[in-house]
């Protein structure tokens, strides 16, 4: 059970990330190559462009939650 927590939080976090590229991908191909290249730009993208991507990105937390709430309930 607690495995199945961490296994969708995984797939929820991967599915945050590829909306995040398909938003990067659609403000310009300059920065969706960027975000795949270079991490820290990821940051700047989110900060500057924060309408577009604050939905990946709780999309992203939420499956971080998953995981957490997996790890810890299978740590005690």
């Amino acid at each position: 059970m607690l495995s199945i927590l961490v296994i969708i939080g995984i797939l929820i976090v991967i599915a945050g990330g590829l909306l995040f590229i398909i938003e990067t991908f659609k403000m310009s191909i300059i920065w969706g190559i960027a975000c795949l290249i270079i991490s820290p730009i990821s940051l700047v993208f989110v900060f500057l462009h924060w309408d577009v991507s604050k939905r990946p990105v709780f999309i992203q937390l939420v499956g971080l939650v998953f995981i957490l709430f997996g790890v810890m309930a299978g740590a005690s």
